[in-house]
């Protein structure tokens, strides 16, 4: 019996993937549209937190002495959801993340400029990347709601 053909079933051969006849498979992870901003956004406010968001003479302050912390975990938690396939829950977790990574460092830029005034700091690196990932997530989430 030679080994190298196949013996024959009688079915008609397979139609190669990605013909018109056979489906793709669905694509994993799933990445719809602005759920891979969402993704790389996540990335942003979560690594943004353990950076300084205050530069001042006496040192810098990191947004985990404050802020931060609720970041990261919307952070995680944005990383996450963006992987899930129901766009619905893509969409209300995107809006509460970029209201989270928006208010607080806004929240903290305008407590910094009550108490201190614009003289002797500066805003640090992790306070700007965190802003611009929940402006980012913001976007996305704009971008999924129009999809639907």
């Amino acid at each position: 019996m030679d080994t190298t053909t196949p013996p024959s079933s009688g079915a008609p051969p397979a139609a190669p993937t990605g013909s018109p006849d056979v489906p793709a498979p669905p694509r994993w992870p799933y990445a719809g549209h602005g759920q891979q901003t969402l993704l790389w956004a996540s990335v942003l406010i979560t690594v943004g937190a353990f950076l300084p968001w205050l530069m001042t003479g006496v040192g810098t302050f990191t947004g985990m002495r404050g802020a931060g912390s609720w970041t990261v975990f919307a952070g995680v938690i944005g990383i996450g959801v963006s992987l899930v396939r129901s766009r619905r829950v893509v969409l209300l977790h995107a809006i509460g993340i970029a209201g989270i990574a928006i208010a607080l460092p806004t929240w903290q830029l305008v407590h910094t400029i009550s108490l201190v005034g614009f003289r002797g700091w500066l805003p640090g690196i992790g306070l700007i990347m965190t802003l611009g990932g929940g402006i980012a997530i913001g976007r996305a989430a704009r971008e999924i709601h129009s999809e639907r």
